[in-house]
């Protein structure tokens, strides 16, 4: 039986339509744009762990190479930047083993579902015990909303004084290098 290359053609665009439709619909693997937020804690961010070697987080492919630090910080200063998805840096001690001290977070990660974008009222909602710092206001442009290690963590937040937008996420501090 001979079929007319039309309707080859038909069958041929319903049989992929149909393949498109169940590839999406069936759980497939999310990609880095669409998946889930990272979990923020006061112990770290996705693997990244305050206390852990640089050598441990580059062999697990959670920082890029390591440079040089905030130069207010001394010569010996170093930071890696996070990979993907995240967004920020990590700050390492100045002796080695080199060890992280703290991470700024500045995207890709969220605090009991507090984001970078989000406003103080998000931060005291989940934190009520956190306190703000009006101190850097003039000099960097930001309040720094603190949670005490009671209060959930030993968490950071710079919440610029423009938008009202939080900026960065700290932890354990928001290192202020500019």
């Amino acid at each position: 039986m001979r079929t007319h290359p039309l309707t080859r053609t038909l069958v041929a665009a319903t049989a992929v339509a149909g393949l498109a439709v169940a590839a999406t619909t069936s759980g497939a693997a999310p990609d880095a744009q669409t998946a889930a937020a990272k979990k923020i804690t006061r112990h770290g961010v996705d693997g990244v762990k305050l206390h852990a070697t640089y050598r441990h987080l580059r062999r697990v492919h959670k920082v890029r190479k390591i440079h040089q630090g905030c130069e207010f910080a001394g010569p010996k200063a170093r930071a890696a930047e996070l990979r993907k998805p995240l967004r920020g840096t990590v700050n390492f001690t100045r002796s080695k083993p080199r060890r992280v001290r703290d991470i700024p977070i500045t995207g890709g990660a969220k605090a009991r579902g507090v984001a970078v974008g989000d406003v103080t009222s998000d931060i005291k909602a989940k934190y009520p015990k956190a306190t703000e710092d009006h101190s850097t206001d003039d000099t960097f442009g930001a309040t720094i909303v603190r949670v005490p290690k009671g209060g959930g963590g030993r968490l950071e937040f710079a919440v610029s004084t423009d938008t009202h937008k939080i900026t960065a996420i700290g932890v354990p501090r928001i290192a202020i290098c500019d």
